[in-house]
Parts: structure tokens; sequence; C-alpha cells
């Protein structure tokens, strides 16, 4: 096999391959001998069936194995005399294109083949301990505990019906109403309910939806106009303007909540301190998870301006479109247009192009980080992950899991966010992390700003 660079440009190299005919049948004639013995061939006894019969049989078939293999020993060549890591899968520019191969595997003609690559770019992390960062931290606010306490309660109380011409809807009474929606005077498909029972303040509905009925009568007709949230899960629906025609057939109020041992135990536990302990830990641990967040991105900001070096441009490009489709499709479901963003699609595209670049310059430093520390993912970790997946689609876990099992790109992607995780985490053990204590209000300001 002769391996030549003809590109050495940036981040791009270029080689080609070629492999002599002589080689390939050279290669062909030893796989054809170690067949001898295995092959079972009417008419022949073990291992005395003629090499000419077994190229005939088998010739092709063995060739194409060896084509195949040269690839996969070329591009290992290609990386270990070079000392280059990969930024992308190598692209095959084969010397006559399938009828070059086709040639080849028929015999009696060279293998040639260019490989394009484009390489990971060498950078020095230096010495990243000491990065200063402020972790914000909030303590559970007595009054969410309450309120917890008090909508479990609520959930087992014993409702009553409203009477009377005066009685009207309250906050966290339920309201029993059929209802028609309408989207520029149209009916639309799931816009019509009967007998559905809405709990006010549960904020299960569409946004506005509960709000619009506090003060209604047994008997109403009531007009709610809402709009869909831009991430609603119906496509179809996402950021548009409908109209409720509703009618209230009944008001229902809860009695007396009961907070108490008996509530504790109806929620499987041992009493009311076990269920207030349960409800805060649950708090602690959404709180904690925005504090990660917000020390995540100081961190990835403090690693941001550290590194500048050029980035792989097919991996650059690739992670520009990934973002932009997701732009586009945001903004289709909003029916929002550039112009209403008060920029247009060209500004646009050079602002998201940064970000696209902010992501891979990070991906290549946290990459590098986690292979000079020897950060690496279990595969318990990696099916830990698979089951939390599985949970999130009740009835259906063993397919989930089928499909993980037989897409190994579906695995690594979800290998991909623990790795970062781990990298993340090991960076902030060896920053200066100094706590903050706020409020779970200033916490959670911008937190989805933070997430990004």
């Amino acid at each position: 096999m002769q391996v030549t660079q003809t590109l050495a440009e940036g981040l791009k190299r270029e080689f080609k391959v070629v492999v002599p005919a002589t080689d390939l049948a050279a290669r062909a004639e030893a796989q054809l001998a170690e067949m001898k013995d295995r092959v079972r061939i009417n008419g022949f006894r073990p291992g005395k069936v003629p090499l000419a019969h077994l190229k005939r049989l088998y010739g092709r078939s063995v060739m194409a194995d060896i084509v195949n293999n040269l690839v996969g020993e070329a591009n290992k060549k290609i990386v270990d005399d070079h000392a280059i890591k990969l930024a992308m899968e190598p692209k095959l520019d084969f010397a006559g294109g399938d009828d070059g191969v086709k040639s080849v595997i028929e015999g009696g003609a060279d293998f040639a083949w260019t490989v394009a690559v484009e390489v990971v770019p060498s950078f020095e992390l230096g010495d990243l301990s000491g990065i200063a960062i402020e972790k914000p931290v909030a303590e559970v606010p007595d009054a969410d505990l309450q309120q917890s306490l008090e909508n479990l309660a609520r959930r087992n109380a014993t409702y009553a019906e409203k009477t009377g011409k005066s009685a009207k809807a309250e906050k966290f009474d339920r309201v029993t109403v059929d209802f028609v929606g309408t989207i520029d005077g149209e009916a639309f498909e799931g816009g019509t309910g009967t007998d559905i029972v809405v709990e006010l303040g549960s904020n299960t509905f569409i946004p506005g939806f509960e709000d619009q009925l506090i003060g209604v009568k047994t008997g109403e007709n009531r007009k709610v106009d809402v709009s869909f949230p831009t991430n609603y899960m119906a496509a179809a629906l996402a950021g548009k303007d409908a109209s409720f025609a509703v009618t209230v057939k009944k008001i229902e109020a809860a009695g007396d909540l009961k907070i108490d041992d008996e509530l504790a135990t109806s929620m499987g536990l041992e009493n009311l301190d076990k269920l207030k302990d349960a409800l805060r830990a649950n708090f602690a641990r959404e709180l904690d998870s925005v504090s990660r967040r917000k020390v995540k991105r100081q961190l990835l900001d403090a690693l941001d301006t550290r590194f500048t070096f050029d980035l792989p441009p097919t991996l650059l490009e690739q992670e520009f479109d990934s973002v932009w489709r997701q732009v586009r499709t945001d903004m289709e479901q909003a029916k929002r247009s550039f112009e209403d963003e008060n920029t247009t699609e060209e500004a646009a595209k050079e602002d998201y192009r940064k970000i696209a670049a902010r992501r891979v310059r990070l991906g290549l430093v946290l990459a590098e980080v986690g292979e000079q520390n020897k950060i690496q993912v279990t595969e318990d970790e990696v099916s830990r992950a698979v089951v939390d997946r599985a949970r999130q689609f009740p009835g259906q876990e063993q397919q989930v899991w089928e499909f993980y099992r037989k897409n190994p790109n579906a695995v690594a992607a979800l290998r991909a966010p623990i790795f970062e995780d781990k990298v993340v985490d090991y960076l902030v053990s060896i920053s200066n992390v100094t706590e903050k204590t706020v409020s779970k209000e200033e916490l959670l300001k911008d937190d989805e700003e933070d997430a990004a």
C-alpha cells in the first residue's frame, strides 16, 4: 500500500492511496488458500479443493472483503503515520468511481483512491485550575413547601357543588365545562370537549384559560381567548390565537384541607414530617439543577475567552446547519419573521454562526480536557441513561431499549452529554468556586437563557 500526502492546507489534508493489482492478487491468493481447509464443496475432499475452483466460486466476494479492509487499513495508517486526530469521518473518492471499484473486485486493476480529512486543531490547554466561579444558592421557601402540601391535600379533598345564584368560581375550585375552540372562526381538531373538569389555578390548561373562568356562574356561557405556546406539542397549533366558547355546567369547592399524617400515608410515607422532607428534597434538587446550569454557563464563558483557534470547516458548517434549522423551525411555529425580531436573515445567520463556532470550539476543548484527564463514560452510565429514556415512554420501554441496542449512533447521542457533564464537573472541581446566597426568584431569573 502506497500512501502519499497531496494536500496540507489549514486543517484539511488529502492523501492518495494506491494498492497495486499484484498486491491485491497476493492477498486474494492467501485468503483463498486459508479457505481450502474450511470450506466444504460437493465432489471434493476437505482441503483438496483446487485454488482455481475456489477462485471461481469465491474470488469476487473475497476481493470485495479485501477492498473494504484496505480502506480501513489506509485510514488507520494515515492517522498513525501522521499523528492526527480526525474531526470528521474521511471522505473517499475512488478512482473511476463505482466502475473503478468493480474493476478492482473483478481483478487485474490497481486499487486507487483519495482520502480527504479534516483534523482537530492543535492547541495547548494550559492551566485551567482556579477559574473564578460564583455559584448562586437558594433555600427552599417555606411558602413553596406549604403550597405544595395544600395542592396535595386538595387532590385528596372532598368536593361539594356550589349552588345558588350568587355562587361564583374561585381559584382552586373545580369547574365542569363544555367548550368548542376555534381559530380564525374555524373549529380545530382537539378543540372540543364535553364534561371537562378544570381545576382553577392548577395551570394544566393553556395559559390564560383557567384565569378567565374565575368568577363564572353555573349555566354561564363565556368566551375565552388564549394563545397556544410556541412550543406547544401539537405543531399545527403552536403560537396560534384561539377562542373557546365555554359553557359552565357545575362548580365545586374543596372542603377543609387536611394536612396531616393521613395525607402522608396516602402518599406512601410514614408521617407528615417525612412528606415534608421528601417535598423539600425535591424542591432542593430542582434549585440545585438551576444553580448547576448557571455554574456551567460561567465556566463555558470563561473557557470561551481563553481559546482561539481555527475550526474544522465541515464540523462548523454541520453545527451551523443544525442551529439554523432549529431557528427556522421555531420561527415558523411562532409565525415570526426576521423583521419581527428587528433584524435581517443575513444578520441573524452571522449571529448564529458565532453561536455554532462557540459550540464547536468548546466541544473540542472539553474533549481535549476529557482525553488528557482520562475521563470516560462507563457502560453502566449509558445503561442508566437508556433506562431513564425508556421511562419517558410508559408501555413502550422494551421498544425503546431495542431501539438503542440496534442504533449505535443513538447511544452515542446519549453518551455525549454524559461525557460533557463529567468534564464540566471535573473543571468545576478545580475551579475557585464561591457560593452566593440568593432568593429563589433571583436564581430562576433568566434561567432559560443561561441554559442555552
